[in-house]
């Protein structure tokens, strides 16, 4: 029982530098479709000329690489903290479908982590009960913050584990994610 020194395996950063760089080149592929179609939209339509409808282009563009760039850069500060789950809670909603139809339930389950700095933390899947499941109260956890993920202190009785990369469910018998690649924390 304990945490894993596999998170400081490479895999990891090149996980993370791999999430980095996809979210930078989205971010530019849609500015680039973004300036293409403003600019195309001035050219063939009445109502916008150019270079008017180049500059939003170019506006909407710059803001999705800003957008792209921080998205990049969000977790790369965050610190990892220690935790315990101090409770469980399943909230029954109702969701309007419309058209007369009956209203469909939607189920919440949500985990309440409580940092060693009294901060609660909440872990919230809608109509997925496993994550819920996967903790109990009183489990001591670790925020892998750079991650944004959770490991368990004792995964001693466990079936199952997930990757705290990319969060791929696995039987508690692999060592490797087969999804990303990284080790699994265990």
């Amino acid at each position: 029982m304990s945490y894993s020194n596999k998170i400081h395996d490479q895999a990891f950063d090149k996980y993370l530098k791999n999430t980095r760089n996809w979210k930078f080149q989205f971010s530019l592929i849609i500015a680039v479709i973004a300036i293409g179609g403003f600019f195309l939209y001035g050219a063939l339509s009445n109502e916008m000329d150019n270079p008017e409808a180049l500059q939003i282009g170019l506006g909407v563009g710059l803001m999705f690489i800003v957008i792209g760039f921080f998205s990049g850069r969000s977790n790369v500060n965050n610190r990892s903290w220690d935790g315990v789950v101090i409770d469980k809670k399943i909230t029954k909603t109702r969701k309007d479908i419309g058209s007369g139809r009956r209203d469909a339930e939607r189920y919440i389950f949500t985990v309440f982590i409580k940092s060693q700095n009294g901060k609660v933390y909440e872990i919230r899947d809608e109509d997925d009960e496993t994550v819920y499941n996967y903790y109990k109260v009183g489990d001591k956890l670790r925020h892998h913050g750079s991650l944004n993920s959770y490991e368990k202190f004792d995964k001693s009785g466990d079936t199952i584990v997930f990757c705290n990369a990319c969060a791929f469910l696995h039987d508690i018998e692999e060592d490797v994610c087969r999804n990303c690649g990284c080790p699994l924390l265990k």
